[in-house]
């Protein structure tokens, strides 16, 4: 099995590669098993076309879900977006929070930041930035967020854990978030499992819903709601890729399931009557 960093350094580096594509191409490449998996990367992505903000450019159909649809931003907030990609997220994140907001994107991908910054600039939004890091050790102060909100990325991480403490740093206490990610029902086959590939596609790199949940109580949100929640589906010409026969059939059997959840929870607010609060 791959270790912690050589997962991100796969990430970064197929990452990087669809930066340098639109969406059409990287769309146009899923030919399936006969030629590449790309088809892993846009299986699980939605329709953005219609919400305010859209942008053709900054879509590279990598999402599995609508996050900035449900995160509740409003006029003047301070949105991060983990894992923004092309931009698309702060993009329609920016139309919500208007010209008095900001929104903060945050890649670690150097062609993902340059794809994005020039996306911005041509459009002249000068209230959204986006900066260079690792979203386990965010390049943000504390309490700085109102909402943060990410698209089909914590799937990604390895240290998924550490990514919902440092949600938890930077949002202001009251503030909330709104996450799309790929979760686990069941098992998925061990050689599934163990296929970086199938990991950097979002798959293999999924924890189980559960877990997932839990993690999110632990770190200290509360009123953690599901928001929406959708199978995925991933053709059998992928899966061969991957499996036996015996394997595939075997998976297809069990009670075993790829979802696409929208996580929303919120960081407590301080409690101004807190015994040395100094506020009440």
């Amino acid at each position: 099995m791959p270790t912690d960093q050589e997962l991100k350094d796969l990430v970064r580096e197929k990452y990087g590669n669809i930066a340098l594509q639109d969406k059409d191409t990287n769309a146009s490449s899923c030919c399936g098993a006969s030629c590449c998996s790309d088809e892993v990367y846009n299986i699980m992505s939605e329709d953005y076309t219609q919400l305010e903000g859209y942008n053709a450019d900054a879509d590279l159909g990598l999402g599995c879900g609508l996050p900035t649809q449900f995160a509740k931003i409003q006029p003047g907030n301070v949105v991060i977006d983990l894992g923004s990609g092309a931009g698309n997220d702060a993009f329609i994140a920016r139309a919500e929070t208007g010209e008095t907001g900001k929104v903060i994107g945050i890649d670690f991908t150097d062609a993902m930041i340059s794809k994005a910054r020039r996306n911005a600039e041509v459009r002249g939004f000068h209230n959204v930035e986006f900066r260079q890091g690792d979203i386990e050790q965010m390049p943000v102060s504390d309490n700085v967020a109102d909402v943060i909100v990410s698209n089909c990325v914590l799937n990604l991480v390895p240290n998924k854990n550490g990514v919902f403490s440092e949600i938890f740093r930077v949002l202001k206490p009251g503030g909330h978030f709104s996450i799309s990610d790929v979760v686990l029902t069941g098992n998925l086959p061990a050689s599934l499992k163990e296929a970086a590939e199938m990991y950097a596609g979002c798959v293999s790199g999924a924890s189980q819903k559960e877990v997932y949940l839990e993690l999110i109580a632990q770190n200290g949100f509360q009123n953690i709601t599901i928001q929406k929640e959708k199978a995925i589906i991933i053709p059998d010409d992928i899966l061969e890729k991957y499996l036996t026969p015996e394997e595939l059939a075997g998976f297809k059997s069990q009670q075993a399931g790829i979802f696409s959840i929208t996580v929303y929870a919120e960081k407590p607010a301080e409690n101004c009557c807190t015994p040395g609060s100094g506020c009440c």
